[in-house]
């Protein structure tokens, strides 16, 4: 990978990785090419985690949020004030994130779900913060609240996109981008959608975190598998990887208004 280019991870859970094992990580993404990564909350305590990661380690970034799995209340005056405080704390929060909604039949309640996800676009309409949103099995919904929300104002990414061309072009109608990870490696489908949505529109991440269901730690996900995504993307789209990393990565600077915060450091 030309070090000319290099990558961005749009998402991964960082924070649920030993903190002695993060300067191993991130000396491999480094030299995987991978430049900067976000670290996404999943809960309050987990959103400070994430800041306080991105505050020791110079290129990750944080988002501020709470899973939809993880809805399982309301979000209170007193929830939001919280959220607000860890997004104005540091300025490498750069976004809202992981928030939206998930309907497995183990999922919360989905009006909560539904009354906490709109206090976070709210919150990052705000705060202009972008939004990377999780959606399963739940995407017509999503869009409706993203547009009747008016989230297009300050976009974001649709996170570790699997859906058809049809829900892709509608993520980009509503003013986001498509978030592509691990699984475009595998699954041909997958493939016939990224080949025919611009590059312009399309960000990479790996949803890095923890997978000791895997038989070796050198399996888990981390970081430096952003290369093996922008690989396959430049096959799938038959162009050079150098030029799959110049526009995604571009492409996630923009989003995630980084350039003041690279210039700066």
């Amino acid at each position: 990978m030309s070090s000319e280019f290099p990558l961005g991870d749009c998402h991964t859970h960082l924070d649920q990785y030993p903190s002695a094992e993060m300067s191993e990580i991130l000396d491999r993404a480094r030299e995987s090419g991978v430049a900067f990564a976000v670290c996404a909350g999943t809960t309050l305590q987990s959103t400070q985690d994430c800041i306080d990661l991105a505050e020791q380690h110079r290129p990750l970034y944080a988002g501020v949020g709470i899973h939809p799995m993880e809805a399982n209340e309301p979000v209170t005056e007193d929830i939001y004030a919280e959220l607000e405080r860890m997004a104005k704390s540091s300025s490498k929060v750069v976004c809202i994130s992981e928030v939206g909604l998930d309907y497995l039949p183990a999922s919360p309640d989905h009006e909560t779900q539904d009354q906490v996800f709109r206090q976070h676009i709210r919150l990052a309409r705000s705060l202009s913060l972008p939004i990377i949103f999780h959606s399963r099995e739940s995407h017509p919904e999503v869009f409706k609240v993203l547009r009747e929300e008016s989230a297009g104002d300050i976009g974001g990414a649709m996170h570790y996109f699997q859906g058809d061309e049809t829900t892709a072009r509608e993520a980009i109608d509503c003013g986001f981008y498509i978030s592509l990870a691990r699984p475009l490696t595998r699954l041909p489908e997958l493939q016939k959608v990224a080949k025919v949505i611009p590059l312009e529109n399309i960000v990479l991440e790996t949803d890095a975190a923890p997978q000791p269901f895997k038989k070796y730690r050198t399996n888990w996900t981390e970081p430096r598998h952003v290369q093996s995504v922008a690989q396959t993307l430049a096959e799938v789209k038959d162009i050079p990887v150098e030029e799959v990393a110049r526009v995604t990565t571009a492409n996630l600077v923009r989003l995630l208004r980084l350039e003041r915060l690279i210039n700066a450091g």
